[in-house]
Formats: C-alpha cells, sequence, structure tokens
C-alpha cells in the first residue's frame, strides 16, 4: 500500500478558517502563507474555496483568492474548490478564469461546484434560491460552452480572455452532482472520507457512467477529506478538535465560531448534545502517525483507486498543521 501512496498526486485545499485572536484578514493572509509552505513540500495544487456569509470563514472570493495565491507562488497549480456555479452567471465565471489562466498559464484550475447559499437570507443577497442548483448541469454547459467557444446562445458575445484558453475543469459533488461529471466527461472531486462505502459507491456510479470528452478521456478522481498527521495519534486527534468543536457548536447554536485552541476545548464541559455532535465531528477523519495515517491513505486508494487526493485540515495551532502537512508529504514521498 505505501507504493500506491507514493505513486498519488497529493494536494491541499484551505477554507481560510478564522481563528480566536485573529481577523478575517489575517486568515486569508494564512491562506497565501500556506499555499507557499504547501509549493514547497511538492504538493499538486492548492484549492481555495467559497463560503458566504459564515463567521468562521473568511474565504468569499475564491477567484479573488486565488490570483493571491498564483502570485506569491510559482509552480504549484491554483484553483478553486470550488466556485460555486448556481450563486453566479456562467458567463462571469468563464470571465474571471480566463483572467487567472491569462495571469498564470498553465497553473489555473477551475473547480465548481452546486452549492447555493446555506440560509434564505444569504440566497436573497446572492439574487438566488435553493432550486438554482437544480440547473446545475445547465449551467455547467454553458459554462463549458464559454471556454471552447462553442455557446451559440448569444452569437456575438465571446468570454474574453477565456476564450481558447486550457482551463481544466472540476466537479465537487456527489450523487446527482456526480453523475453530471460523468455526462459532462469532467473529472471529479468527491469526498468525504468517513463514510466510505458512500464514497466507494459515488466514484463506481461515475465511472460507470463517464463520457469521454474534450476536457478528459477518461475518468480522474480526486478523494477529498480531512488528514492530520503528528508524532502521536493524541497529538494528531488534538488537531482535529478545534474545526470539530466549531461543527458542534454551530449545529447546536446556529452560529458558526472561529477556531479555538485545542486546549481550550479539552477543558469544556459539554451539553450532552454538544458532545454528540462533538464526537461525531470528530469521527471518521484520517489522523494519526506517519505510519498509520500512511496505512489509512493506502486503504482509502485501494477502495476507491482515485488519482489524486485533496487534503483539507483546519486547525488553530498553525505550526501543528504546517508540521502535519510536512509529515504528510513524508507519507507521499513529495519530498
Amino acid at each position: 500500500m505505501s507504493s500506491l501512496v507514493a505513486s498519488t498526486r497529493f494536494s491541499f485545499l484551505d477554507r481560510s478558517r478564522t481563528r480566536e485572536g485573529h481577523d478575517g484578514p489575517q486568515a486569508l493572509r494564512d491562506t497565501v502563507r500556506l499555499a507557499i509552505t504547501a509549493e514547497a513540500l511538492g504538493y499538486h495544487r492548492f484549492w481555495v474555496s467559497e463560503h458566504h456569509s459564515v463567521p468562521g470563514v473568511a474565504g468569499s472570493a475564491p477567484t479573488v483568492l486565488a490570483a493571491a495565491v498564483a502570485a506569491a507562488t510559482s509552480t504549484i497549480r491554483v484553483g478553486t474548490g470550488g466556485v460555486m456555479l448556481p450563486n453566479h452567471r456562467p458567463f462571469v465565471v468563464a470571465e474571471q478564469f480566463g483572467v487567472l489562466a491569462s495571469l498564470f498559464p498553465g497553473r489555473i484550475d477551475m473547480g465548481v461546484g452546486r452549492s447555493v447559499g446555506f440560509t434564505d437570507g444569504i440566497r436573497r443577497a446572492l439574487g438566488r434560491d435553493r432550486e438554482d442548483a437544480d440547473a446545475f448541469a445547465g449551467q455547467l454547459a454553458e459554462l463549458l460552452g464559454w471556454l471552447d467557444g462553442s455557446q451559440g446562445a448569444y452569437p456575438q458575445v465571446h468570454a474574453r480572455p477565456a476564450e481558447g484558453l486550457s482551463i481544466p475543469p472540476y466537479v465537487l459533488a456527489t450523487g446527482e452532482g456526480a453523475a453530471v461529471a460523468a455526462e459532462a466527461g469532467l473529472p471529479l472531486v468527491v469526498g468525504d472520507l468517513r463514510d466510505r462505502e458512500k464514497l466507494v459507491r459515488a466514484v463506481d456510479r461515475y465511472r460507470d457512467g463517464f463520457r469521454p470528452s474534450a476536457w478528459a478521456g477518461e475518468p480522474y478522481v480526486i478523494v477529498a477529506g480531512t488528514v492530520a498527521v503528528a508524532a502521536t495519534a493524541q497529538d494528531a486527534r488534538r488537531l482535529l478538535l478545534p474545526e470539530a468543536w466549531s461543527m458542534a457548536y454551530a449545529r447546536s447554536h446556529g452560529a458558526f465560531p472561529p477556531l479555538a485552541p485545542a486546549e481550550r476545548i479539552e477543558e469544556l464541559t459539554m451539553t450532552q448534545k454538544e458532545r454528540g455532535l462533538f464526537d461525531n465531528a470528530l469521527a471518521g477523519h484520517l489522523a494519526g502517525t506517519e505510519e498509520e495515517v500512511a496505512e489509512g491513505l493506502g486503504l482509502v486508494l485501494e477502495d476507491t483507486g482515485a488519482d489524486e487526493v485533496l487534503v483539507t485540515t483546519s486547525t488553530h495551532d498553525r505550526e501543528a498543521l504546517v508540521d502535519s502537512m510536512e509529515r504528510l508529504a513524508r507519507i507521499a514521498h513529495l519530498v
């Protein structure tokens, strides 16, 4: 299994999580610094995400942040994980990626998803509603049409400078969205690692339904999930505590807080509901020593046949996060 891990691409996704004692602008600067680290360690891609009006997340404009990341790096591929297509006009998305690909040729990935704002207020602010997610397949087809020049609805309109550029698209999805990726002949990004059976079913359906296209001649699967590596299993678990508590608090109080230090979370007295949510948020991730995570990754790759692993790890301690990235890079023989 170690040879399987060593022959697989590893990439990193950062969601620009805010931390207690640090504001949103600091979180965005942290993301750029993390990209520089990922490049030095040999990761294949560095992607950023899109969230709107979430108190604990600063990344609301992924193409803008991707430009900052690409400007601060020189070799690593940079992209979005992803732009939520139902929130935007495909024409504008094509233009934005055209600008990125023009400024940073050969390094830009266009990852798109089908989620819309998660509350009614956010959807109204975006000028969207819940049903817009159902139009994803058509929006994706329109977006690809602007890129390859086949968009025929507006014959005199062209998405400049995107048209004709090489901007590889990726679909972030499960279920119906994975079927859309297969029908369109696009690479699939699918997660998370905690429900292995569901993950394998989604990958199998995608491969079974894949139709070769000008964008991809065969299926390409990127599995995404949380991975934490440390000197001991206990230290790796502590890396997961801030995100797990943030998720548990959000689901029990309706507010998504910044990441708290692990030592403070360990001292909390949780309600029964909070404890249940917290334990559930902790379960199923790949966390442990280098040997333990290598074995876990080998099993994931064996089960899914994935071509690439997209890692996301959110924690309060930035030094511990970088240490985890370094250890994972050693596992994957990136350095």
